[in-house]
Order: structure tokens, then sequence, then C-alpha cells
């Protein structure tokens, strides 16, 4: 090498290698967040699906049919001092319209659960599509079942016992036939 400017070939080998490196930590950077936003895309347009075709009319549902009994039974209590047919009739469908959860009576996601099937390992142990998340629910709506069990009066919900669709459904037409007869006109979802 005769003058400092000229490039060692060296020099030249190592600024390419390192060249080729950082190109190539910018494409995967850029392909993870791709990704990413992606997922984070798909994510929040199923969020907003299902919390409009699925999580508000069912919140909607029983949250005016839980409204509606509570009025009954409030304006058959006022109205009398003594035990009457129609407020046990109001309070056992409040009682059981309180023990009602989402999860009892949402439609299952069959494309969720696929999906998860696809994406487990085969040597995991866990139900298939029973995240962490979804475990640590189910065991916190278990301790609920239990302290409902030793509420004075509750009625025994097991977890094999919850409420249906087909059981709100009847629900619904007891506190109709209950409005029905007291000359209510109330107007469920």
């Amino acid at each position: 090498m005769d003058s400092p400017w000229e490039e060692d070939p060296q020099t030249d080998h190592a600024t390419e290698a390192d060249w080729t490196k950082l190109s190539n930590e910018f494409t995967n950077s850029g392909y993870r967040e791709g990704i990413i936003a992606g997922k984070e895309s798909a994510l929040q347009d199923g969020f907003d699906a299902g919390f409009a075709r699925v999580g508000v009319p069912i919140g909607r549902e029983l949250g005016s049919m839980r409204g509606a009994i509570s009025a009954i039974a409030s304006f058959l209590s006022s109205k009398s001092q003594e035990e009457s047919t129609p407020l046990t009739t109001a309070r056992e469908i409040s009682s059981s319209l309180a023990g009602v959860r989402f999860s009892d009576i949402a439609p299952v996601d069959h494309e969720a659960e696929q999906h998860a099937r696809e994406h487990l390992d085969a040597d995991n142990d866990d139900p298939i599509g029973q995240s962490e998340e979804l475990l640590q629910k189910k065991q916190m709506e278990g301790l609920e079942d239990m302290l409902q069990r030793l509420t004075a009066g509750a009625t025994s919900i097991s977890s094999h016992d919850r409420p249906t669709r087909e059981d709100v459904i009847r629900l619904k037409e007891g506190v109709l036939a209950l409005s029905d007869q007291l000359g209510l006109d109330i107007i469920l979802p």
C-alpha cells in the first residue's frame, strides 16, 4: 500500500460483511415489525367484530332482563308486605339471572379453536384451546361458584351445571310472562 487513501482489500471485505450483516438485520427487523403490525390489525378487527356481533347483544339482553326483573321485584315488594307467588317468581328469576355468565351463553368460536389446535405443540398436555389466561379464568369462576354456594339461600350451581343459552331463553320467557300477568308493558331485546 503506497498511499493512505488506497483501500486495503481486507478492509473492503470487512466493510462488505458488516454491510451485509446490517442489511440483513434491518430486513429481519422490518419483517418482524410488519408481522406484528399485521397481527395487531387482525386482532383489533377480530375484537371489533366480536364485540359488535356477540358481546354487545348478549350484554344488552342480559342487562335488560336483569333490570326488568329487578324493577318487577321492587314493584311487587313495595305493593305488598306479604310474600306473593309473583314476588317469589320474580326473585327466583332474578337469582337465576344473577348466576349467568357471558362464558355460559356465548357461542363457541370454532375458528379460534381450530387456530389454537393448529398451533399447539404435540407434547402440550393442556386441553385444546386452553391458554393459561383461560385456565386462570375458569379457576376463578370455580372459586366464584364455591363462594356462591356458601352464600345463605343461594342455589347450588356446579361447574357442570352452568346455565345454558336455552336456560336464558326460558328465563326471558318467564320475565315476559310475569310482566304480562302484572299488566306491565316490558320489551326485551
